[in-house]
Parts: C-alpha cells; sequence; structure tokens
C-alpha cells in the first residue's frame, strides 16, 4: 500500500514530469533543461522510497531511466540537430531490461 506522503510526491512528480514535456514541446530550452533536475530528482527519491517493496522499486526505477532517456533526447533537439537519440536508445534500453528482468521470470514461471 502506497503511503499518503509517497502519493503525494507521486502526484508532484506527474505535475514536475508535465512542465518538462510541455517546455520541450513548446521549445522553452532554458525552462526544459532546468526542469531535468528536479523531474529525476523526484524520480530517484521515488525510485530509493520504495526499495523495500520490489514490485513498485522497478517500475519507479524504469521511470529514472525513461525520464533520463527523455532529458538526453530533449538536449538533443534544443542543442544538437537531434543528433543525440542513440544515446537516448541506450536508457530506454535499460529501463526495459529492467522491466525484463522483473517480469521474464515472473513469465517463465507462468509456463513451467
Amino acid at each position: 500500500m502506497t503511503s499518503p506522503r509517497i502519493r503525494t510526491t507521486e502526484n508532484l512528480h506527474i505535475l514536475l514530469w508535465l512542465i518538462k514535456d510541455t517546455c520541450w514541446v513548446q521549445d522553452y530550452r532554458v525552462l526544459g533543461v532546468c526542469m531535468i533536475v528536479p523531474t529525476i530528482s523526484v524520480a530517484i527519491f521515488l525510485a530509493a522510497r520504495t526499495k523495500k517493496v520490489r514490485e513498485e522499486f522497478i517500475h519507479n526505477l524504469a521511470i529514472v531511466f525513461w525520464l533520463c532517456a527523455n532529458s538526453v533526447w530533449m538536449i538533443g533537439e534544443f542543442f544538437y540537430e537531434d543528433t543525440t537519440r542513440p544515446f537516448a536508445v541506450i536508457f530506454f534500453a535499460l529501463g526495459l531490461l529492467t522491466l525484463a528482468v522483473h517480469y521474464v521470470p515472473k513469465w517463465i514461471g507462468v509456463r513451467a
């Protein structure tokens, strides 16, 4: 069960994430880049706070990787003529790998 404090932090995180992505789509470069730090910081905080509940932790860790990927991609679009996508793919792959490490054994266990 998620505590009220964690739920409040998750809701704040959604706000930060939306501000960051809105800045990206509106091409507000300075604010968009500034929003990377609080957005990823809260994602790391949530992952750390949920580390005792594996399912929550795994998903929060995948979100950290996802936000890192989005941030690298956003910076690439803003400043590097969209050449950072290969680096963003690395973070997306880490997020997928994190989820695979969690789910594949469950899927195999169900079939066995």
